[in-house]
């Protein structure tokens, strides 16, 4: 081979799989693929007639379900799974690989603002599934009866008892026509409860999926396996009301741990393939830190997308991938349900990086997750912004912040709360100002230590102090924010370096310049007086007085957890 075409062969990598869902196109388009078809054999190893997996979102639930679609349908191509684990499994292959009709369905699309929407577009998803198996109209072991209901699963007219019993009697069609018996796969099937929840039908829709899943997965001769996957695990009494062969395998349990999310081998693989494994500690800082069964993992949607960017430009900084893809809403009513002293310290160890032991009930409806706290909590580990630590004692488990991507979400949701709710002290807000105008450091120093006892506080040891910084300095601008028709800028050019603060009263004769530090070990005098050392270093006042204001003020501010201190030196031309 001549030299030119191998380091061509060495250059061409395959491509990431972003977004891609599809098993088939993912090993037809050279996609790179981390194997998890051990997933299959241990479903059927470990036998179960309906299977629910309870995973967050972004962790390749519907890759896995799309596999075993493929896997298993009789218009499958066996050859995808080629060199892959289950391959090794012979009888297993011999036995189930391509033996059934497959009815896959993914309740995702079914997400309106009222039930009547939302109704026509599972009328819609039952036409488009039944209409793949357009062989039933010629089939020659159908019936007259038969071949008319399944018309019927055609026709976008369908009432709630044909919808309701649709996967049933399709199943059975499918039966009959194969002389097989049918495996039903049903991938995100609580999105249609989570909306009709937060648009006010959930009694209807809750009826609706009840009857649909009931009638296929209870008492159904023609079914063969069912897997069902979600992020959150439905109350049985909610809609799997006499489903006595249900098996579910949440992120607490041990069984199929491994087969969402990454492993560190996985991970160090995967970023050695793609030549930048120089970032493997930022990765793992970043997205790794879940804990399902015994399992360590890393997302992979941030994974993935992280090692894209990283190929194109290779000093990027990591990101929040999640806070793109998904509503916090979980995360922002936790920290508004928080009033109370002991749940604002909870959510400060959290943010810190320690963890906090909580009953844990994994089992709920969507109506009841935001009834009560202790709901909020457990809806937030089976969504993935908090994971366990260690082994559970029964319910009990110690839940903590998995990574810095989560922690980021929960600062940005703190200070957002923060800035709702800023302006309801308006008095003491202006107050502060006021004494900022004036020098007067003491009540600058009271005031902002006050406003800080009621925050909720970041205080994680080990972030960045600048990411410290970065959250007093937040709230110090939404303070300031109060006084509209000062000029408020931040993080602004000035003389040989950047201002955090610089404010310009109305009064048009005077400058403030705020420099924040946040203070190592709580030596807060040592960081103002640091503060106060880099406003003189970096020249910040030459543009003020080049636009000739005449009062300057200079304030070093120092924080640790709930405390500040403030240092202030003028300076005034004449």
């Amino acid at each position: 081979m001549m030299e030119g075409a191998r380091e061509e062969m060495e250059m061409r990598k395959k491509k990431l799989p972003i977004g891609i869902e599809s098993f088939e196109e993912l090993q037809k388009e050279d996609f790179y693929y981390i194997d998890k078809t051990g997933f299959i054999a241990e479903l059927l190893h470990n036998w179960g007639a309906v299977n629910l997996f309870t995973r967050p979102r972004r962790f390749g639930k519907t890759l896995n379900m799309s596999m075993l679609e493929h896997f298993f349908s009789l218009n499958g191509d066996p050859h995808i799974f080629n060199g892959l684990d289950i391959s090794k499994e012979t009888a297993l292959c011999e036995e189930y690989m391509g033996k059934y009709p497959v009815i896959s369905v993914s309740l995702k699309g079914i997400d309106a603002r009222s039930y009547e929407v939302a109704y026509q577009r599972a009328v819609q998803l039952i036409m488009e599934t039944a209409a793949e198996f357009y062989v039933l109209l010629d089939s020659k072991q159908l019936n007259a009866h038969d071949k008319a209901a399944y018309r019927k699963l055609l026709d976008d007219h369908m009432n709630e008892a044909t919808l309701g019993s649709s996967l049933r009697q399709l199943s059975g069609m499918l039966e009959k026509h194969y002389g097989a018996k049918v495996i039903v796969l049903v991938d995100e099937y609580d999105v249609p409860l989570a909306k009709a929840h937060a648009n006010g039908y959930y009694s209807q829709m809750a009826s609706l999926i009840r009857i649909l899943l009931g009638e296929v997965l209870k008492t159904n001769s023609s079914l063969k396996l069912a897997v069902l996957a979600g992020c959150l695990r439905i109350s049985k009494e909610s809609i799997f009301t006499g489903l006595n062969n249900l098996k579910v395998l949440t992120i607490a349990d041990e069984r199929f741990d491994e087969y969402f999310g990454f492993t560190d081998k996985e991970v160090r693989e995967l970023l050695e393939y793609y030549d930048v494994m120089d970032h493997y500690e930022a990765v793992k800082r970043w997205y790794d830190g879940y804990q399902f069964g015994n399992a360590k993992l890393y997302c992979p949607w941030d994974v993935l997308n992280h090692c894209d960017r990283i190929r194109s430009e290779p000093y990027v900084q990591p990101e929040n991938y999640w806070i793109n893809t998904s509503s916090n809403d979980a995360v922002k009513r936790f920290i508004q349900e928080s009033a109370n002293a002991t749940a604002k310290r909870e959510i400060e160890r959290l943010v810190a990086g320690e963890s906090i032991t909580k009953e844990i009930h994994q089992e709920l409806t969507y109506a009841e997750v935001y009834q009560s706290i202790d709901n909020i909590w457990s809806l937030l580990f089976t969504t993935g912004y908090l994971t366990q630590r260690g082994k559970a004692e029964g319910r009990r488990m110690k839940l903590a912040i998995p990574n810095l991507e989560i922690r980021d979400i929960y600062v940005t949701q703190i200070m957002e709360f923060f800035q709702e709710n800023v302006r309801e002290d308006g008095d003491m807000l202006n107050r502060f100002c006021n004494a900022l105008q004036n020098g007067d450091v003491e009540n600058v120093e009271k005031i902002f230590t006050g406003y800080l006892r009621k925050t909720i506080s970041i205080r994680d040891t080990a972030v960045r102090t600048n990411m410290k910084e970065n959250f007093y300095h937040g709230v110090l601008l939404e303070i300031l924010g109060v006084k509209t028709r000062w000029g408020i800028s931040s993080n602004r050019e000035m003389g040989e370096g950047y201002a955090d603060i610089l404010v310009e009263p109305d009064t048009g004769d005077m400058g403030i310049i705020i420099e924040v530090k946040y203070a190592h070990g709580g030596d807060l005098d040592g960081a103002c007086k640091e503060a106060l050392k880099q406003i003189e270093y970096t020249k910040y006042e030459e543009n003020l007085e080049d636009d000739g204001v005449e009062n300057i003020l200079k304030y070093g501010i120092a924080c640790y957890k709930k405390r500040c201190k403030a240092m202030l030196a003028k300076k005034q031309i004449k």
